[in-house]
This record gives C-alpha cells, sequence and structure tokens, in this order.
C-alpha cells in the first residue's frame, strides 16, 4: 500500500540510497536537504511521486507545512560535517525538529542512529550525539523505531571508506590500539531493506533495536580482509601510545573521507560495540550478507559514482573510473566577490584553453603539458572548436567539457596522465548586491601516488585558482571585494 513518506536528510548517504527504494516500492516521497541543488543533481527534479524540499534544520523555521498528509518519518540528519562544534549543532536540530513533530498527526518515527557501547565509557562526541538526538525524538510524544547501526558496507560509507583508504594507501599501517576493538558490520543492502520493510511494521509504542551483520569482527580483521578482497596484503601494528586525537591529524592525509566526518568517526572507534540483530531479524527476516559479500557487492557499485550529473554522466570519465580510486575527492579552490556580471564572468570563462591559454601563469601550465608529454600523454595538442564559445562535450587542449550551464557553470573532465581521476570546476553565483566566482578542483587519488600527487600539486593550484580568479574579473574591468582559500 503506498504511503506518504518524509525522508529528513535525502542527501546525506543512507537518504539518497534510501529514497531511490522508497519510490521503486511506489510511496510518495517528500526528501528533504539543506542544498536543493545537490539533490536536483541526483537526477530527481523530475520524478512523478518525489518532491523535493530545501530544508535546513539550523534555522529557526516553521515546520508545520513539512508534516502535512505525511505518514511515516525516516529522520537521518547528523552534524559530521558541520566542524569541531557538531554535537550542539545535531541537538540543536534534533530539537528543533522534535518540536514541530509532536505538533504533527505523524503516527511512526525512523530514526537511524549509532550502536552504543554495553559500559557508558566513551568519549566519543559521535555515539553521544546519536543517543541523545533518539531522545529528543522520543520527547514528541511519536512512536519512535530507533535503529541503531554500526559500520556500513557500501559505497561512500564513511567508516566504509577510511578503511579500504587504508588499504589502497598504505602496505602497513601503524594504528592506534582501537583496531581490536568490535563491531558489526552490515551490507547496504540489508540496512535499506530493514528501513524500507519499518514502513509495513507500525509500531504502538517507542523501539530502540541494535542493527548487526552475522559476524562480530574487530576493525583490524575487517581491513586484513578488505586487503585480501582487494589482493593486497597488509600489516596492522597497533601502537598503543598513538591515541585516536592523534591519529585523526594524520586522517586528512592518508584517507579521501571529509575531514570534518573522518575526525568525528575516529573517537567511536576507541571502543567496543556489540551488536544484537536476533530482535530486529525476528521482525523482519532476511539473508545476512556476509563481510565477504557486501565488499563484492560493493565494488560491484563502484562505477556507479560516475554515472551521475556530477560528472555529466560522461562515458571518457567513466572509461577512466578505477577500483582504487577514493571515492571522496580532494578538492581545492579559490573563492572570490566581485562587482562583474554573470554574463561577463562568463563570457571570459569561455575563453579558457587553445592560444588563449588559462588567464594566468600561462607558463606553468605549460610546465605541466610537457611533463604530460614526456609519459606518453598529449597535453601539448591544441583543440578549440570555436574560439569564443563553448558547449557540452568540447576538446579544450587536454580537457573535455563534461558540464555546463550558462552564466553560471562548467566543469571539465581532466585528461592529462596522474594517478586517479579529476575535475577542474568554474561556478559563477548572482549573489544579489555581488557575484561569486569559484575555481576548484576535484580529485579522486589512486593509492599512495595519488594522495602524493594532490599534495604535491595543492600549493600550485592554490597560487593558480587565486591568479585566475583575479584575472578574470579583471579582465571584465570590475572591481574586486575580498577573496578565500578553500581547501579539504
Amino acid at each position: 500500500m503506498s504511503k506518504n513518506i518524509l525522508v529528513v536528510g535525502a542527501s546525506g548517504y543512507i537518504g539518497s540510497h534510501l529514497v531511490p527504494n522508497l519510490l521503486e516500492l511506489g510511496h510518495h516521497v517528500r526528501a528533504t536537504g539543506r542544498n536543493l541543488k545537490l539533490l536536483e543533481k541526483r537526477g530527481w527534479g523530475s520524478i512523478d511521486n518525489l518532491k523535493l524540499v530545501e530544508l535546513d534544520l539550523d534555522i529557526d523555521q516553521d515546520l508545520t507545512e513539512l508534516f502535512t498528509d505525511i505518514d511515516t518519518v525516516y529522520f537521518l540528519v547528523h552534524g559530521m560535517n558541520h566542524g569541531h562544534d557538531f554535537i550542539e549543532f545535531e541537538l540543536d536540530c534534533a530539537r528543533r525538529f522534535s518540536h514541530y513533530l509532536g505538533l504533527s498527526n505523524v503516527g511512526h518515527v525512523v530514526y537511524l542512529g549509532a550502536l552504543q557501547p554495553h559500559i557508558n565509557t566513551s568519549q566519543s562526541k559521535h555515539l553521544t550525539a546519536r543517543k541523545e538526538t533518539g531522545n529528543i525524538l522520543r520527547e514528541s510524544g511519536k512512536c519512535i523505531t530507533e535503529l541503531r547501526a554500526g559500520i556500513i558496507i557500501g559505497p561512500g560509507s564513511a567508516a566504509f571508506e577510511v578503511m579500504q583508504d587504508f588499504v589502497y594507501h598504505l602496505p602497513i599501517m601503524l594504528t592506534p590500539s582501537w583496531v581490536t576493538s568490535r563491531n558489526s558490520p552490515i551490507g547496504l543492502r540489508n540496512l535499506l531493506y530493514y528501513l524500507t520493510e519499518l514502513i509495513d511494521c507500525p509500531q504502538e509504542h517507542n523501539l530502540i533495536l541494535d542493527v548487526a551483520g552475522p559476524e562480530q569482527m574487530t576493525y583490524k580483521d575487517q581491513m586484513v580482509r578488505l586487503s585480501k578482497m582487494h589482493g593486497k596484503n597488509i600489516r596492522v601494528i597497533p601502537l598503543k601510545w598513538l591515541s585516536p586525537k592523534m591519529a585523526a591529524y594524520w586522517l586528512r592525509f592518508i584517507t579521501s573521507v571529509p575531514t570534518n566526518i573522518a575526525r568525528a568517526l575516529i573517537g567511536g572507534l576507541s571502543c567496543d560495540l556489540p551488536a544484537d540483530g536476533s530482535e530486529l531479524q525476528r521482525r523482519i527476516p532476511q539473508h545476512l550478507l556476509s563481510y565477504e559479500e557486501a565488499i563484492q557487492e560493493t565494488l560491484a557499485m563502484n562505477t556507479e559514482l560516475v554515472k551521475s550529473e556530477i560528472w555529466g554522466f560522461d562515458p571518457d570519465a567513466l572509461l577512466r573510473w578505477q577500483t582504487g580510486y577514493g571515492y571522496y575527492p580532494k578538492q581545492a579552490g579559490y573563492t572570490l566577490k566581485t562587482d562583474a556580471s554573470c554574463e561577463d564572468l562568463w563570457r571570459q570563462v569561455q575563453l579558457i584553453g587553445g592560444e588563449e591559454g588559462y588567464f594566468y601563469a600561462n607558463s606553468l601550465w605549460r610546465v605541466r603539458e610537457w611533463m604530460d608529454a614526456m609519459i606518453g600523454g598529449n597535453a601539448l595538442q591544441r583543440h578549440r572548436r570555436d574560439p569564443h564559445k563553448l558547449q557540452l562535450g568540447d576538446q579544450i587542449d587536454s580537457w573535455k567539457v563534461i558540464s555546463l550551464e550558462k552564466n553560471h557553470f562548467l566543469s571539465l573532465l581532466f585528461g592529462m596522465k596522474a594517478p586517479g581521476l579529476g575535475r577542474l570546476e568554474f561556478t559563477i553565483e548572482d549573489c544579489g548586491d555581488h557575484r561569486t566566482v569559484d575555481i576548484r578542483a576535484w580529485w579522486h587519488p589512486k593509492g599512495f601516488m595519488g594522495l602524493l600527487y594532490w599534495f604535491a600539486m595543492m600549493p600550485a593550484h592554490l597560487f593558480i585558482f587565486r591568479g585566475m580568479t583575479h584575472a578574470l574579473v579583471k579582465r571584465c574591468k570590475a572591481k574586486i571585494q575580498e577573496g578565500n582559500i578553500d581547501t579539504k
């Protein structure tokens, strides 16, 4: 039977997989996210039984209409990417949501939380916030089903991708002693099945249920078994003096998972997180994938990343994507404010490449092209279909136009030889009294050499991108207001 479903946090990892599943089951879905454009980029902009709603729970606003005619709510919001104060942000969002939830006619709420240690000695802000969020939602007086999950094995799962990056990038791992802590990893498909089946299991009282895979495993065992799946043989050496806090500092160099998320997760790794999934399995029986089966499914889904609006569904990007590329990209960019019009800025952006060059430090661009030629690349060849305008699919020297939106956005696929896959993006935003122009590189590194390449190039990127944004504005004969560097 079709129901009206509200998914709060649809742009997150689980939400982005849950929404398509709900739609396939015939439900009518209202999906929320802080950035509506991000939801639209998933190809969700024109689906009949899907309505997209921009929602920022950090803003005090009336949410009454959000719950109109809704039968079931999925609350998937977390604040790990918000920064060091994410726990306050996360709980404030939960309180604001819970207040309006209590005023609604919603019958059932499904909240995805996190496994908790049996002995409450964890110093993890992440686990604390997950537990307290569930308590806050229950204060609404509605029937809350809280599923507590550990590591989810699937493409894009932050905890899993951290382990993948460790395996890809390091033959020997010197780790904190927490690698001997135990968890119960579960396959993404199994978790999604539990979530969707809960719609047809209405509850009369609050429930807290563990989500568990078929095995309790240490993090060390998971990484060793993961490495074997990739044909590698790694050594994991736990060091007592290497604390999770210390580990968080160098995570940004080893993993491509966003730093704030990786840092938040690290605290939760320091304690055992046992799980008893028998009650949930009794209510919703299914075949639970083994650890190896879940990894095999994940690897088979890896190419889904480039089959998206982000890469323009470009066949060249799909052809070049390889197992071992970091799922989450590294990025570096420079953003500038100006009084130049969007039209003038766009006119200049379209001149990139060919004889025109790259607006700033063309000698450095030429050096990089010569380096590519020395290892068999074709970056020295000049390509421009039209000297003044671009269109989708155009070849610009060693770059390819994979996404283009007039007066707003240009994305170029990196074509030189390097250990990874990347894009160069130009974004122009009209902010009313000013415009912003952002030039940014995105890089999915392949192994240790891919990371080394990224960090070796980053100083040049930041120097060049700052110069390019300034040059674009000067060519428009406009004023430069202010700018800032951004790296992740």
